[in-house]
């Protein structure tokens, strides 16, 4: 009876054994399919990720070829205006003059000019009618100044899509003297202008200026405020 309980027994742990033995083996097997599922999810989800930041950083932009035009780096400056000049009480006539500035840094530069003009008649003259004031030689006007120039808003302006050119909004003041009827007359001028550069050498002005001189021709000494408003061609050299 005992042999037969020691066979059972024995039997039994045997087929225990067998059991746990394919237990473990299927619980293995299962556990390796899950950690592939995973690890192959994973690099799914990374893939998109990548392809997803590719997408951010790399955009498909169309891109312009621009080309830059270098400007020359002479600092001199030399050139011809012509205008309209209102001397005060002489009604307002043509203006022609000279300009030659020296760029002494980006933003400060010197300007010298020079112009002639013709004084026309006084109101008094012309209401009276035989009266003249003055001689046709007395008429001539001109003056010279020395200016500093500073330029406040460089900056570029464009034209259509394709072309932009540089520019320049500045402000001037300078001391000089004015010839007329006669008399010199220490002056002071004030104003401002536009500078466009047309090429890489070559610009355009547009200015106002104010010139004011203490006049007594036609009574007393009183401050006189002569504008004007000229266009000009210059060339860097």
């Amino acid at each position: 009876m005992e042999i037969r309980l020691q066979r059972l027994f024995l039997t039994g742990s045997s087929q225990i054994k067998k059991a746990m033995t394919i237990g473990t083996l299927a619980l293995a097997m299962c556990h390796s399919a899950i950690a592939q599922q995973s690890s192959e999810q994973s690099d799914t989800n990374q893939s998109g990720d990548s392809e997803v930041l590719n997408k951010i950083i790399t955009p498909d932009l169309e891109r312009r070829t621009i080309t830059e035009d270098k400007l020359d780096s002479e600092n001199w400056e030399i050139g011809v205006y012509f205008g309209i000049l209102s001397i005060e009480d002489f009604g307002s006539n043509d203006v022609v003059g000279a300009r030659l500035a020296y760029h002494i840094t980006e933003d400060f530069f010197l300007e010298a000019n020079y112009a002639q003009s013709e004084a026309g008649d006084t109101s008094f003259e012309r209401l009276s009618g035989a009266v003249q004031l003055l001689t046709d030689d007395q008429r001539d006007y001109s003056y010279y100044n020395l200016s500093v120039g500073y330029n406040i808003f460089p900056g570029e302006v464009f034209i259509g899509k394709n072309w932009s050119f540089n520019m320049a909004f500045y402000l001037v003041a300078g001391v000089g003297n004015t010839t007329f009827a006669d008399n010199d007359f220490f002056t002071y001028n004030v104003g401002g202008g536009l500078r466009f550069f047309a090429t890489d050498s070559l610009a355009i002005h547009f200015d106002v200026r104010d010139h004011i001189f203490d006049s007594d021709i036609i009574g007393p000494s009183e401050r006189t405020h002569n504008l004007e408003a000229h266009l000009g061609l210059t060339m860097y050299f």
